[in-house]
């Protein structure tokens, strides 16, 4: 007997609502950005004036020079393990926090809605904002900066833990809880074993973005090797500063490189058997835990200390209710609106610097290896870089306010739509490209008639994600002075306006959650 394997299609409902859909998103992103631009004074030539001051900025950078080796490289350490140490600590509480949140495995309807809430908060929640608080709460150091990167990854991994829970098998636990166990071993035995995969795909990547961001807790006080660079930058030490960045970028580089080999050594099945497997496990484990042990010997941190914090953070939090939206006033409004404004025209541009760049970047479509290695090459380099330092670049280059954070948010997108765009090409069935090349089309045919029709789903909810994380980042970009209400926040903050305060950060909390629930929404409608 022969099975005929029919190619994949969309439901009919699908196809027809992604007619009307995706020209409509498209006529609704391009007024946006022109009203968006308009209000921050945004000129269409603004992005390529920008890079040309900011290559005049970096000849004045030339040669790059690191100042005091010992200090950069231990610094630089602290910063690693910094990261490591908060993305252990989010995992510790996302685990527990993940199974009251999860809608098959949680004890209580109540219980559901207080873990779903506390995930939400965390995740709306910026890091750098966390930290700013922290180092008004502890003082100045590293604790502040491991406490914001632990409370921000809870909102990631809480979420990721929990979405795979509720798609375990529920087979397994029928069989466990015919037993007669109880709740917590029905847990251990039949759910934790069918997750414990992704479970190690998100911890992986997630202390790849807590190094990123890590190295720009310094430029609030929060340790490692941000607190060199915003030094040198205050200084106009610019040989300095570049000479710091390239350490960041191949620290950063360096741990990419690891994370994707360490997902593979865990997640892809060895040739050498199940024992292999668990072998390389358990030394990753042990790794890990002599890594976190060790942390707290160099960055010479208190265990108690990551419960004393509680008390002095209540207070600080304390002081920032009830919010005081009156003494702002209209400059609250203006700053918000600049702060959606800035992410939402950051976005476009990304969009339209990325889909190129990720398109040369995929290995089935790229016209050559040598462009192929380019593509992610630039891919690669702009990733490494955090936004906020390619905003202290632009703030240097172009003066303070919204352009300079659009520059930095910008350039910043293409890094990360220009990843998710490669892949979601790689991805696409090959047979349209072959029929295009059996009729004799070109390259641009290709991509033209076979590639975007079919990328363009993934590309379009991907582009969402990036409006959100554009949005997230553009709350604190005004911490250097790049436009937005970060800028407020931080000053009020530094002038002890708590009240104030508290009003700023509801304004964000509610920005970056409704944005997340209509970005979330629209993907919902293409799928």
């Amino acid at each position: 007997m022969t099975v005929t394997l029919e190619p994949k299609t969309e439901p009919p409902q699908t196809e027809s609502r992604r007619r009307w859909l995706l020209p409509s998103l498209g006529a609704i992103a391009v007024v946006l950005t022109l009203l968006s631009a308009g209000y921050i004074d945004f000129a269409p030539a603004a992005l390529i004036d920008g890079l040309e001051d900011v290559q005049r900025l970096l000849g004045r950078m030339l040669p790059p020079r690191v100042d005091d080796t010992g200090r950069i490289v231990s610094l630089a350490f602290d910063t690693l393990l910094m990261a490591v140490l908060g993305t252990v600590l989010a995992a510790i509480v996302s685990v527990p926090l993940a199974f009251l949140a999860a809608r098959n495995t949680t004890p209580h309807p109540i219980v559901y809605s207080v873990a779903r809430a506390i995930i939400t908060f965390c995740r709306a929640m910026p890091d750098l904002l966390f930290a700013v608080l922290f180092v008004r709460a502890l003082g100045i150091g590293v604790l502040p900066g491991i406490l914001a990167l632990a409370l921000h990854s809870i909102g990631m991994l809480g979420k990721l833990f929990t979405d795979a829970i509720e798609e375990a098998d529920s087979g397994p636990r029928e069989a466990v809880r015919a037993t007669g166990v109880g709740y917590v071993r029905e847990m251990i035995n039949a759910v934790v074993p069918q997750v414990v995969p992704a479970w190690i795909a998100a911890f992986v990547y997630r202390i790849d973005i807590n190094l990123r961001m890590s190295v720009v807790l310094g430029f609030v006080g929060a340790g490692g090797i941000g607190f060199a660079l915003q030094d040198a930058l205050r200084g106009l030490i610019y040989p300095r500063a570049l000479g710091i960045v390239l350490v960041i970028l191949a620290i950063i580089a360096a741990m990419e490189l690891a994370a994707i080999l360490l997902r593979r050594m865990l997640l892809v099945p060895s040739a050498a058997g199940p024992a292999r497997d668990r072998a390389m496990k358990m030394g990753a484990s042990a790794v890990l835990i002599v890594t976190t042990i060790a942390s707290f010997v160099v960055l010479e941190l208190d265990p108690r200390s990551l419960f004393t914090w509680i008390g002095p953070s209540i207070e600080v939090f304390g002081r920032m209710v009830p919010p005081d939206f009156s003494s702002l006033g209209a400059d609250l409004v203006d700053a918000t609106v600049q702060t959606i404004a800035i992410g939402i025209v950051a976005t476009a541009i990304g969009i339209v610097l990325s889909i190129p760049v990720g398109i040369l970047a995929a290995r089935n479509v790229t016209p050559h290896p040598v462009v192929y290695w380019l593509a992610r090459s630039w891919i690669l380099l702009v990733r490494a870089v955090p936004e906020l330092i390619l905003a202290v670049v632009f703030v240097a280059a172009l003066g303070l306010g919204p352009v300079a954070g659009t520059c930095a948010l910008a350039i910043g997108s293409v890094g990360f739509l220009g990843k998710l765009v490669a892949d979601a090409v790689e991805e696409i069935d090959s047979g349209p490209l072959e029929a295009v090349s059996s009729v004799g089309g070109g390259w641009w045919n290709k991509i033209v008639n076979a590639v975007v029709p079919q990328a363009v789903p993934s590309i379009v909810g991907s582009s969402l994600y990036l409006l959100d994380v554009n949005i997230r980042t553009s709350t604190i970009l005004g911490i250097v002075g790049a436009g937005g209400i970060g800028f407020l926040l931080f000053e009020s903050i530094r002038t002890l306006n708590f009240d104030v305060a508290g009003a700023i950060v509801l304004v964000i909390f509610v920005v970056v959650y409704a944005v997340e629930r209509v970005s979330g929404w629209i993907r919902s409608l293409l799928v």
